[in-house]
């Protein structure tokens, strides 16, 4: 075991990494005669990866990253190869007992029997440096050792001395370490994919059996981690490269079992899974993988490896990755995930991947994948300050933009958010084309909800997504009926996420804002790189009287399509976010309008500076959609601003004009009084023409006539 090298710490390190502290090792120097090609990487790595580079679309491939290095393989042999003492343990799976460990001062024996089952062990070596396999494999020397065998490497005499990487067994001697060979021999030369390793050959040498695989001359994210944590834009490209690989392995029967940052290579643009021998068939017994503790799952105990035990180990891995002074395990213990892992987005990956029910879990490595790339867009976001927007799979665009009226009362600018309008303007989620009533549904025409419910109930089949469509407009009515509906999607549809979700919209439609945030906030842990639960659970913050503006910034800094989350931060006081409204949008004479009113709705008015109220003027004339007569109450609104400003401040200079007239008292005065005449030409009733003649007369002008 070696010691923590940090200053007063008095652990030990274990798989890389401090059990007390949780420091990674530190690597030792490198000697300045090493050839380039096997120096570490340097560490603009593990750098802020958007300086100095400009890149159309989500930074999503590892394609976009720094190329590492090839490894020279003749560096990368080991000078003595021996498995340490405290990684000896009986290959038998039955067994697993220490063995081979120092005892009254005499070493530990490489080769011997199990003191506990009499199992036959053996750590050496069984190819030595110029050995010829299969009369074509000649041995350069030991790479590593690994949970079933020697790793070697070789050159391929037959193919201009390739090198080739040959796996053997920790222990021949063992029937079921030989039948585990064997399987993975008969599936992994199958395995097509270019982020996992490529088997090349099976062969057999003195009675030992030996994979030829591909040699990977890079260096594993293990030893990336060892020089500190990397950026989580960068860990989150290798988490999609790796479920990517994952993904190919689970459509073909397999799962992986092991990962963990050593099984991970990389080398150039490429990433590579390697050290296939934990890989196994859907069903395999219990107990029978080959695990990592602080990365397995914790029910592989009593229960077969699935593809939810495989997502576990890629969140476990990505913590390692990306969390400082995250140790996987201590004593042998693995360590739970710490409270805040750095971004609220990856921080509720994680507890997804990780959940400790199975069934919580994501339930497929797409899936898993695709909510890792919404986290991906948003870290991109925030580091590059652009927009990465996406099409969701999973939620409809917003229906309208909410919360962009102006209010009617002059000391605000926007009226109070309403639940009920939000609710009726949220993305819905889609449907499942894969629904027997997908077709059906996409058909329906109605005027309003209680038109749509109407034709469902016609439709000859009741489909979930009929059941879920009814749910959803039960709810955005706030029909009493809703729950007993939403109970019994629970029991049919148990942990489907839009059964949540509706119980959100019902909870903003019924008045309990705080339902509603508790519902969303659910509902956003299922689906953590979604921005509509974000955005969701923004407004119901807001509705609740509570802080939404950490949400509603996330969801606008990341896809500007959701206009909803600008206008959330101009009520939360971030005006000048509207301008970002693209130009493009329904709802750009909005925000520019409300930019506008905010100038001289502002509680003192005495604190302005003239060009603020020129500018208001300015953007109130140049939407050239607006209606003329709102123009005119909003250019008014800004002149009698004006007014007030001039109350307590001498006239700006003589040639500033504002709404094209003289930024003086009389030049003001005289142009309100021409709009508010104008107004009550084209009033609609009596009574709010007296009004506006009424303003006309008291702004007009002093004069003596």
């Amino acid at each position: 075991m070696t010691r923590c090298a940090q200053p007063g710490c008095t652990g030990t390190i274990e798989d890389g990494y401090c059990d007390f502290c949780g420091h990674a090792e530190v690597s030792p120097p490198v000697p300045a005669s090493q050839p380039l090609e096997t120096q570490p990487v340097s560490r603009s790595m593990s750098s802020p990866l958007s300086s100095g580079r400009s890149r159309a679309g989500v930074l999503a491939t590892i394609a976009d990253l720094p190329s590492v290095p090839y490894r020279d393989p003749a560096t990368a042999v080991m000078a003595n190869p021996e498995v340490p003492e405290e990684k000896r343990y009986c290959t038998n799976s039955a067994c697993g007992k220490p063995v081979g460990r120092s005892r009254d001062g005499r070493p530990g024996l490489t080769d011997g029997f199990c003191p506990h089952c009499r199992g036959q062990f053996s750590f050496t070596p069984k190819l030595d440096k110029d050995d010829l396999v299969a009369g074509q494999y000649r041995v350069l020397g030991c790479l590593a050792h690994g949970g079933l065998g020697w790793i070697y490497l070789a050159s391929d005499e037959n193919l201009d001395g390739r090198w080739v990487v040959l796996k053997g067994l920790l222990n021949s001697m063992d029937p079921e370490a030989l039948e585990s060979a064997e399987a993975e021999r008969k599936f992994l030369t199958t395995v097509d994919h270019p982020s996992i390793v490529k088997i090349f050959n099976f062969q057999r040498s003195a009675g030992h059996g030996y994979i030829v695989m591909e040699y990977v001359g890079g260096q594993s994210l293990h030893e990336l981690r060892r020089q500190g944590p990397l950026p989580l834009r960068e860990a989150l490209v290798y988490g999609r490269e790796i479920l990517q690989a994952f993904g190919y392995l689970h459509e073909n029967g397999m799962v992986y079992c092991d990962l963990k940052p050593a099984n991970v290579i990389r080398v150039g643009k490429r990433l590579k899974l390697i050290d296939l021998g934990a890989v196994q068939p859907f069903g395999s017994p219990v107990g029978s993988s080959w695990v990592t503790v602080g990365y397995h799952a914790p029910e592989l105990n009593t229960r077969s490896s699935s593809v939810a035990s495989d997502l576990y180990t890629v969140a476990r891995t990505l913590a390692v990755l990306a969390i400082r002074g995250f140790s996987p395990a201590s004593g042998g213990v693995p360590n739970p995930l710490p409270e805040d892992c750095g971004h609220p987005s990856f921080t509720r990956l994680l507890r997804k991947a990780t959940a400790p029910d199975p069934a919580d879990r994501f339930q497929s490595a797409w899936e898993m994948e695709e909510q890792l790339v919404g986290v991906l867009r948003e870290v991109s976001a925030l580091e590059d300050g652009v927009p990465y927007p996406a099409i969701s799979t999973l939620f409809g665009p917003e229906r309208t933009a909410v919360g962009t009226a102006l209010s009617r009362e002059g000391g605000r600018v926007f009226e109070p958010l309403d639940p009920v309008a939000v609710a009726a303007a949220l993305p819905v989620p889609l449907v499942d084309p894969a629904d027997p009533a997908a077709g059906a549904l996409a058909g329906l025409v109605g005027r309003d909800g209680r038109q749509l419910i109407d034709q469902l109930a016609a439709l000859p089949q009741q489909t979930p997504e009929t059941k879920l469509m009814r749910a959803r407009l039960l709810a955005e009515s706030s029909a009493a009926e809703t729950t007993i509906a939403l109970n019994e999607l629970d029991r049919e549809l148990p942990r489907d996420w839009r059964v949540t979700w509706y119980r959100g919209v019902l909870a903003l439609t019924t008045g309990q804002a705080d339902q509603a945030v508790a519902r969303f906030d659910a509902c956003l842990s299922l689906l953590p790189g979604e921005p509509a639960p974000k955005l969701a659970l923004a407004f119901a913050l807001e509705c609740a009287g509570k802080p939404a503006i950490s949400w509603y910034d996330v969801v606008w800094r990341t896809d500007h399509t959701y206009v909803s989350a600008a206008f959330g931060l101009a009520r939360q006081g971030r005006m000048g976010v509207l301008d970002e409204v693209p130009a493009t949008s329904v709802y750009r004479v909005a925000a520019q309008v409300a930019l506008a009113a905010s100038v001289v709705r502002r509680p003192d008015l005495t604190t302005l500076q003239p060009a603020e109220l020129v500018g208001a003027a300015e953007r109130v004339a140049d939407q050239t959609d607006l209606d003329p007569r709102r123009r005119d109450l909003l250019t008014a609104e800004v002149l009698d601003g004006a007014l007030t400003w001039l109350e307590s401040n001498p006239s700006p200079k003589a040639n500033l004009r504002l709404a094209d007239a003289p930024f003086t008292e009389p030049g003001l005065r005289k142009r309100l009084e021409s709009i508010y005449r104008r107004l009550a030409v084209a009033a609609e009733s009596r009574q709010e023409r007296h009004a506006l003649i009424d303003q006309a007369n008291a702004v007009r002008p002093r004069t003596w006539l």
